[in-house]
């Protein structure tokens, strides 16, 4: 066999400097990926990056606003040229800008809008032509149940409803070219985000937490691993009948 052909995939994982993206690059790397790490500065993946190749794995921090179309640009070619051609991409960047609607600002949406969901687009635009050209892709949306409503997020919750709906149309458009897309959409998960909503409505994060585990029916919250499981399944090579989904990873059935 030659050596392109014994080479790893190449996957990228956005916001991947903490949290739920750190967590799905540490597990890809662990599935045998080579994985970029991408977030707004390079330097905020350095832990991630070193984790990865501690364990014995290959990776390469790369900083990039994912809401500018030049940077991403920029990014996925540096990717390219330094790991390989990236056929997996996770989505997972993202920012919070809570707030009830009539104290919402401009920016608060605009801000949230453009990572989430141009952030998304720009992203799987840049990358699908490696994806087509290899025959091969996987991209997964980081969705959220918040995408059903939750008070205080109509920017939030508008972007995480948009990606699903982005989602299937990249099933529906790519599917032809062996590439698969699909949402994974968490319930309540201990990161950094969920402890600053717990600092926004005035609640230490333990009790947070432990009052919302008594609403899901695993009693518990989740954590990003669980999250990071279920993104390995959908960018496998054994899931490539599985697309245009958006997975609800909340501890329980959610409509």
């Amino acid at each position: 066999m030659t050596e392109q052909s014994t080479a790893p995939r190449v996957a990228i994982v956005t916001g991947a400097a903490r949290g739920i993206g750190a967590a799905t690059a540490v597990r890809l790397a662990a599935d045998g990926f080579a994985v970029a790490v991408v977030d707004l500065e390079e330097s905020a993946g350095k832990e991630t990056v070193d984790r990865i190749t501690a364990a014995g794995g290959r990776a390469l921090a790369v900083g990039a606003d994912v809401a500018d179309a030049e940077q991403v640009q920029a990014a996925v070619d540096r990717i390219a040229a330094e790991l390989g051609a990236p056929t997996v991409l996770v989505n997972n960047a993202g920012v919070l800008r809570d707030n009830l609607l009539f104290k919402m600002s401009e920016s608060d949406w605009d801000i949230v809008m453009g990572v989430h969901l141009k952030g998304a687009f720009l992203m799987t635009r840049a990358v699908q032509k490696h994806m087509v050209d290899a025959g091969f892709g996987r991209i997964v949306n980081l969705s959220s149940s918040s995408a059903q409503g939750n008070r205080g997020q109509a920017n939030y919750s508008a972007a995480k409803a948009g990606l699903q709906g982005f989602t299937k149309t990249l099933a529906i458009e790519l599917g032809k070219f062996g590439i698969t897309a699909n949402a994974v959409a968490p319930g309540f998960i201990a990161t950094d985000m969920t402890a600053a909503t717990a600092a926004r409505v005035g609640m230490d994060f333990e009790e947070f937490k432990k009052v919302a585990a008594t609403q899901i029916p695993v009693a518990r919250v989740g954590v990003p691993d669980d999250i990071a499981h279920t993104i390995s399944f959908l960018v496998s090579e054994g899931a490539g009948f599985v697309s245009g989904q958006v997975v609800y990873v909340a501890g329980g059935p959610l409509d």
